[in-house]
Order: structure tokens, then C-alpha cells, then sequence
């Protein structure tokens, strides 16, 4: 199995609709879906690509909607130690947004911030077995995790600190700062990089990770995206590798992006 350690492994979409977005990102993205432990409250589904398992859907619960949480996608990192994490997280600038806590049959799990205020969980799941990663750029996968980062110079050694994250290069973006390539599994080539750290743009309106999904032809996805009611904030654009990205919203609203090339559906 894959030491899911320090990266991130299960993706969740709070939302208003769960059964509309379901049929949104099952059309757009390809994924197929289950329900799980809808006899602890409201429905979870789980959401499958390519090679498996990636994440869940559900609604936003009570509590949260009463404190104003908007439709969002979050990431969990894998811990070996919820408690120990979140407390060494914590003394090293982040915070504990929602102290660990279990998930009958799921695992233990914290909600964390960094230090510029982008929100991740921390995640051991209750099975010995544990999961394999899938391979890159699976169909229907993250290819890619987007921080939008609130205070871009902190933040950067927080996860390279923090999770043994490696730096690759960096890329000049003009007024927009410096991109920062980087990697969840410590290797330094561009072939290993699986992410970006960006300062925050002045468009976004707070600090967050954004996950890039995999699809084929991004042409196709993109009128998949405008039928279904979503919208298209950006791209297509290229990217080194011969990709192309859109970010994006679902109808809901539930800011996400797509990775993919061009005449290849």
C-alpha cells in the first residue's frame, strides 16, 4: 500500500445540492458514484474515477450552514497521528480549526488552517489496509493541488517543513509573484512535481487549495462544464507538459479546475 503520509489522498465536496452535483461532475468528469453510512445522518457518497475511490460528496451539515459555509471542495492529508499532527501543525504557525475527532468506521480526522488561512483536514483511516494512490493522471483523479496562498513565503515552509514536501523550480509570474512548484512525494524533477503554491490574487476572494481533475479532451469538458450549469472562470490555458487547464465553478457553486489535452477524448 501507498504511505498516504503527508499527502493528500481523499477529496470532499460540501455542497446544496449533492444529487445535482453528483450528476454534474458524473457528466463532466466521468465519475461514478455509491452511497455510504447513510445511517449516520445525512448520505455520503462516495465518488470513483479511473482507478478507484477519490473522495465523497455530501451536504453542507446544519452547523456549518448556520456559520455561512458556501459549497466548497476540501482535501485531507494522510496522518499518521491526528492528535500529534494537529498539535505540531498548530506550534509550527497553522491552527486547529476543529480539534480530532472520529468517524465511526472512517478514522480519525482534524480540520486544519495554515498559516496564511487556506484550510486542509488531517485524516488516519480505522482500516489496517489503507489505499493505493492512483497513478498519474488517472481519468477522473486530482492531477494537480492549487494553493492559493495567504501568506505565500509562510506557507511554503509549512508544507515543506511540516510534510517533507520538495521544491522544484519557480516561476516568474510578473505583479501575480512567484509560482512555486512542488511535491508530495519528495522528488525534485518535473515528472514528480504535483502541485503549485501561488501568492493569493486579488480576484480570489480567500486563501484556499483548488484540486485539478483529470478529464480527456478539455474542449469537450468545457461545453460539459456550460451545459450542466457551471462556469468557466479561466482557460483553457497551456501548460508546460502540453495540458490545458480551465478553473472553474459547479452549479452550486463550488469553485474546482480540469486538467486535460486537447483532441484526445
Amino acid at each position: 500500500m501507498t504511505d498516504l503520509t503527508g499527502k493528500f489522498f481523499w477529496y470532499e465536496l460540501m455542497t446544496s445540492d449533492p444529487q445535482a452535483a453528483l450528476a454534474f461532475y458524473g457528466d463532466v468528469v466521468g465519475w461514478t458514484n455509491a452511497p455510504f453510512g447513510g445511517d449516520l445522518g445525512e448520505p455520503y457518497h462516495v465518488v470513483s474515477g479511473s482507478a478507484g475511490p477519490l473522495g465523497g460528496v455530501m451536504a453542507i451539515p446544519a452547523e456549518a450552514k448556520d456559520c455561512g459555509m458556501t459549497p466548497w471542495w476540501g482535501g485531507y492529508v494522510g496522518s499518521a497521528d491526528v492528535d500529534a499532527d494537529a498539535e505540531r501543525l498548530s506550534a509550527a504557525g497553522g491552527k486547529v480549526m476543529r480539534a480530532a475527532e472520529d468517524i465511526p468506521g472512517v478514522g480519525r480526522f482534524a480540520v486544519m488552517a495554515d498559516p496564511g488561512g487556506a484550510v486542509f483536514m488531517l485524516l488516519k483511516g480505522s482500516s489496517p489496509d489503507g489505499m493505493d494512490g492512483p497513478p498519474p493522471m488517472a481519468p477522473g483523479h486530482v492531477g494537480w493541488h492549487e494553493l492559493y496562498a495567504g501568506d505565500f513565503d509562510k506557507d511554503l515552509a509549512f508544507y515543506t517543513a511540516q510534510f517533507g514536501w520538495a521544491k522544484g523550480d519557480a516561476m516568474d509570474m510578473g505583479e501575480m509573484g512567484s509560482y512555486q512548484l512542488v511535491s508530495q512525494t519528495g522528488g525534485n524533477d518535473f515528472q514528480d512535481m504535483t502541485g503549485g503554491i501561488m501568492p493569493l490574487p486579488k480576484e480570489m476572494p480567500r486563501p484556499a487549495w483548488l484540486f485539478y481533475f483529470v478529464v480527456g479532451d478539455i474542449d469537450v469538458a468545457v461545453e460539459k462544464v456550460k451545459a450542466g450549469g457551471g462556469a468557466v472562470l479561466n482557460g483553457p490555458m497551456e501548460v508546460p507538459g502540453g495540458g490545458w487547464i480551465i478553473q472553474a465553478t459547479d452549479p452550486q457553486g463550488a469553485m474546482f479546475a480540469l486538467v486535460g489535452m486537447k483532441g484526445a477524448a
